[in-house]
């Protein structure tokens, strides 16, 4: 393998990991096959997430990698589920040690509630487990920050909790970021782009967003999803039935009820109508003697049904912890009849398969926090159908409605991740890898040109040493996902760096083509840094690395030329708030001078062994010798009236004009592309073409796009070789050349009819 090849490899958006190698037969043999190939993975990984449905093993699998990992562990868990997952550990033989102090610590598996954590000291764990991780996103932003500071050095981290959803880039990130994969700002930048919608992934993106997500976290609704048996996890029927209230209900300070407006109206309408609810609850529960949960949203309601159902038992938040766990643990073990407890005391984590029958005395508008509590029974190895009874005023009937809308969502969301990340999956299990972007090759040609489709670092290497006269071109800038989905996209870089480093081969294959004295020009603009991706607005000096990156690798920086560009169609195109007339008015502090092109010009060591006598007047010279080439919408000396057009009298017919473009470049756009195409201007192409080659002579460029280049190589009598990564450029470009071709011979058929008819005419 080649250094290039080993590069490629090193920018795919995959974390490789560096946990440890398990066999099979290590893990122990109560789990099933999935559940056991999934702890290998992440033992591989070592810094992993399982994001996997309620019921499908979390804590037998966790538990088998904090032992296997053989380091003094940490398990992480809500507070209702610790001493479960000291039970179920000992199933499989592992002794796992509930502690509430760093005083108190086995050498092997530790476990603790989320609570409790100031107390310990990450350095002293070689590994951590996050139990129900998803309360990384529920966290408050410092508590959050901790979590992650605090176990940043930690080798070994796994976090385990039930499927995300695919647009939830909160949750998402937030495990990311614990895990030490990426920070949640340079996800969001890398993969994520916003429009008038929100932030949404890049189309050339979506592939790679989720290869990249599948490298690191593993996600799971069934063992099928993994092309494993679902035999055992087959779920039962799940039966929610809305019951509504009829209640007299009108605001204070109103004549009659006018609906639900906003959070305050719907706590209002829960404290008001919480006796019909509670009173229509222990209605429905007293007439079962199967065990029930009864989750409540407020104290008044939860301490007013414990009152009215024979048997039950109140588990609330002022209850000491052991009494909380005593309770839970009598309930899973049938000692109690109805538990009647809120969301954030046991809606998460806990299995209680031993019960079947649930009622809410009232929802909120938190489809999570549903959904954790309807599958506290309603999981896989439950053996009775799910009764889930909602018990709502009559005027709540749009917050179950709104529940049942975001579920369909959610179902909806889970699906399309699961769909996406499959095939990556299957590939993380078996350690294998398969590009989904097809790199082809391919070459066409025609009178004095070549057009080669591919990647220019290893296409170029198929051209003879000091054979090219001039490149000319204008390399991807840094801008991932923008119009293809390969490694091999130069501006797919994650950082300035890889995209440097990647930028290096290709200069290193040009000082070989290019001729000993002759010249490279580059087309390069600054760069706009974002406050999403750079942490500041402002601008990065793109040119100045191209600079660096040809004169460290033997080329002579030989000069610069600014293009001229008009503020206010850059400013309409942009909406750069540096350049509009508002921010002039507001405060000047953020206007700054449009962003001008450049053409960077490098020239090859070494005597040049044929002069070029360049087919220019000494009048263009005077003009093309200036750093600056200005717009043709623009006459140096002229003044400006509205709109932005010069009222100078006259027309700078030699000027660059922005428009002078090859046409229908709209055509080559893919339909993943994030921006169109932005084809170089003709005019700059011709000067340099004409400046630094004699006819005859041979252009390159490693970037052709659409053709642009060689479109003005053959109209000026040149040859022309270019390369192009894209297929849909390729096709376009091919068409281009084809063109120009075209039109060069009908000149020369008009060329020759004239010269025959003077020949007669004599």
């Amino acid at each position: 393998m080649n250094s290039y090849t080993q590069f490629l490899r090193s920018k795919r958006d995959t974390f490789t990991g560096s946990g440890i190698t398990v066999a099979p037969d290590d893990i122990h043999p109560a789990l099933f096959g999935f559940q056991r190939d999934l702890t290998r993975w992440a033992l591989r990984k070592g810094r992993a997430a399982i994001f996997a449905d309620t019921g499908l093993g979390k804590t037998f699998m966790q538990v088998e990698f904090a032992r296997l990992i053989g380091q003094r562990a940490l398990i992480v868990a809500p507070l209702s589920v610790a001493r479960q997952t000291v039970r179920e550990a000992a199933k499989l033989g592992v002794t796992v040690h509930y502690t509430r102090s760093g005083d108190d610590l086995a050498d092997g598996v530790n476990i603790t509630n989320y609570e409790m954590l100031k107390e310990f000291d990450a350095g002293v764990f070689g590994c951590v487990v996050l139990d129900e991780s998803s309360i990384l996103k529920s966290l408050n932003g410092k508590t959050r920050q901790l979590l992650t500071d605090m176990f940043a050095e930690t080798p070994y981290r796994l976090c385990c909790t039930a499927t995300p959803a695919p647009n939830d880039i909160v949750e998402i990130g937030n495990h990311a970021e614990f895990l030490g994969i990426m920070t949640a700002v340079e996800m969001q930048s890398q993969f994520f782009t916003h429009d008038d919608s929100g932030w949404r992934l890049k189309r050339h993106g979506v592939d790679a967003f989720f290869r990249w997500l599948a490298s690191w976290g593993m996600s799971i609704r069934k063992p099928s999803d993994l092309g494993y048996d679902d035999n055992g996890y087959i779920l039962p029927p799940l039966n929610v039935a809305p019951v509504y209230v009829e209640v007299d209900y009108r605001p204070a300070d109103a004549l009659f009820f006018t609906g639900l407006n906003g959070v305050s109206d719907r706590i209002k309408v829960r404290k008001a109508t919480a006796s019909d609810r509670v009173a229509k609850t222990a209605e429905i529960v007293n007439a079962s003697d199967d065990q029930w949960i009864v989750w409540c949203g407020l104290n008044s309601e939860a301490n007013e049904v414990a009152k009215l159902i024979q048997d039950a038992v109140n588990v609330q938040g002022s209850d000491s912890i052991d009494a909380k766990i005593t309770n839970i643990e009598a309930f899973q073990d049938g000692d109690i009849r109805v538990l009647v407890t809120k969301a954030k005391i046991a809606g998460m984590g806990m299995n209680f398969q031993n019960c079947h029958n649930m009622a809410f005395v009232g929802l909120s508008d938190s489809w999570e926090q549903y959904y954790q509590c309807i599958r506290r029974c309603y999981r896989f190895g439950q053996e009775n159908e799910v009764n889930a009874y909602v018990v709502l005023a009559d005027i709540e009937d749009e917050i179950y409605a709104n529940i049942m809308r975001k579920e369909e969502q959610a179902n909806i969301m889970a699906q399309e991740l699961i769909a996406n990340v499959q095939q990556f999956e299957r590939e993380e299990i078996d350690g294998a890898y398969v590009n989904g972007w097809e790199y082809s090759t391919d070459d066409v040609s025609g009178t004095d040109w070549r057009l080669m489709l591919g990647d220019s670092a290893e296409r170029l290497a198929e051209l003879a040493d000091n054979s090219i006269d001039l490149s000319v071109f204008s390399p991807p800038f840094q801008s991932l996902y923008t119009y293809s989905p390969t490694e091999r996209d130069l501006g797919n870089s994650r950082t300035v760096e890889q995209f440097n480093e990647h930028f290096g081969y290709i200069i290193e294959q040009l000082m070989r083509v290019i001729k000993p004295g002759r010249n490279v020009a580059v087309h390069t603009a600054d760069v706009a840094a974002m406050l999403v991706r750079d942490g500041y607005i402002g601008l990065k000096d793109f040119p100045g690395d191209v600079i660096r990156m040809f004169s460290e690798r033997g080329f002579i920086y030989h000069g610069r030329v600014t293009i001229d560009k008009n503020p206010q169609v850059q400013a309409l195109r942009t909406k750069s708030k540096g350049l509009v007339f508002r921010q002039l008015e507001k405060d000047s502090t953020w206007s700054r001078p449009a962003m001008g092109d450049y053409i960077l010009v490098f020239r090859k060591p070494g005597e040049n062994a044929v002069p070029v006598e360049p087919d220019i007047t000494r009048q263009e010279w005077i003009l093309w010798a200036r750093a600056i080439w200005y717009a043709a919408d623009y006459t140096p000396g002229s003044w400006i009236g509205d709109g932005g057009v010069s009222k100078s009298g006259t027309t700078n017919t030699d000027g660059i004009s922005e428009t002078d473009t090859l046409q229908g470049w709209q055509a080559a756009r893919g339909a993943d592309d994030e921006r169109h195409i932005c084809p170089l201007q003709l005019g700059t192409i011709e000067r340099c073409i004409r400046l630094w080659t004699n006819p005859g002579e041979v252009v390159l460029d490693p970037f052709s796009g659409i053709g642009s280049t060689g479109d003005q190589a053959l109209r000026f009598g040149r040859k022309y070789i270019g390369i192009e990564l894209k297929p849909e450029y390729f096709q376009m470009a091919v068409r281009n050349l084809r063109k120009a071709e075209s039109d060069l011979r009908v000149v020369d058929l008009f060329s020759w009819m004239d010269a025959e008819a003077d020949a007669i005419a004599v």
